[in-house]
């Protein structure tokens, strides 16, 4: 019995949507799973010589904690990974892995869990939403919380004549390492500043409105407070916005910048961020790329 599941990369946050809003983008990470007389982890592609080759692996991991929620016994599988989402880049690279072994798991246990049942689960092993939901569901998340404290989600719609552009540079900034310089507590104006900007961002993805997206983009919760830790930020921000973006921001918790343009200008902004980059001793490497509106895919191989 195999199962191949191909997860997108996310962008989490999009500036004031800190650790609510994300969306899937068309990088992706795709996982066998097989069932099999031996433990095995076997990683080709992206960073794959930096991928756990045993039982710490976060997908094996993942699949595990599904295990013991159906509290059934873990099989023994070989999982063979194919990365092209960079790690420790704030495109959601754990998110993947998270959402990867839980899926896997779940197939080849026979399905036992729905999508938000296995949701619910990957938002325990992360400890926030704004990865995971896009992850799995695919488009534009928003992820709130019910009465119950459970999980639910929103699609927000993203407007064709917004293009995305990545600036990935080559050094590593671990998820962990950018939340210890948030602070413990923000002030009532930072709260409402970004609230507004959340509300208008959700608007302006929706519209297509360029000139509400210079605004929406803002954000005063994490970015002002993990600038220090992206060498060059402010330039390679400014070198987008003089290439016609309408705005840029850190994706998830960086270090990639990510920009939102016209289509028509969307290569030019990317090519300025890497260049400007580039010329201040930072290697960084563009990519174009697009909303993953089908979210996470299986099949059975």
């Amino acid at each position: 019995m195999s199962f191949s599941v191909t997860v997108p990369a996310t962008t989490g946050n999009l500036g004031p949507g800190f650790d609510c809003l994300g969306a899937a983008l068309s990088i992706y990470n795709c996982f066998e799973f097989t069932l099999a007389d031996e433990f095995k982890i076997n990683a080709t592609g992206n960073g794959a010589d930096k991928v756990a080759k045993n039982k710490s692996n976060l997908v094996y991991q993942s699949l595990e904690k599904l295990y013991d929620k159906i509290d059934r016994r873990r099989p023994i599988v070989q999982i063979n990974i194919q990365t092209e989402v960079p790690l420790a880049r704030g495109l959601g690279s754990s998110a993947t892995a998270i959402i990867g072994g839980l899926m896997g798991g779940n197939l080849l246990a026979g399905a036992p869990l729905s999508t938000s049942e296995i949701l619910q689960l990957a938002v325990e092993i992360e400890g926030h939403p704004d990865n995971v939901a896009p992850a799995m569901l695919g488009g534009c998340q928003l992820a709130t919380t019910t009465k119950t404290n459970a999980w639910d989600y929103c699609a927000i719609a993203w407007h064709k004549k917004i293009a995305i552009a990545l600036a990935i540079p080559d050094f590593e900034l671990p998820t962990a390492k950018a939340r210890q310089v948030l602070p413990k507590q923000v002030n009532l104006k930072d709260a409402i500043f970004n609230a507004s900007h959340l509300a208008l961002l959700t608007q302006a993805l929706t519209q297509g409105k360029g000139e509400l997206l210079e605004i929406a983009l803002q954000d005063k919760l994490h970015q002002p407070y993990r600038q220090s830790l992206i060498p060059h930020m402010e330039e390679v921000q400014k070198a987008a916005a003089q290439a016609g973006a309408y705005g840029s921001v850190i994706s998830g918790a960086g270090p990639t910048l990510l920009a939102l343009g016209a289509p028509e200008q969307i290569e030019a902004i990317a090519s300025a961020m890497v260049n400007t980059w580039q010329g201040l001793g930072v290697h960084a490497v563009k990519k174009v790329v697009a909303i993953a509106h089908q979210g996470t895919t299986h099949q059975e191989i």
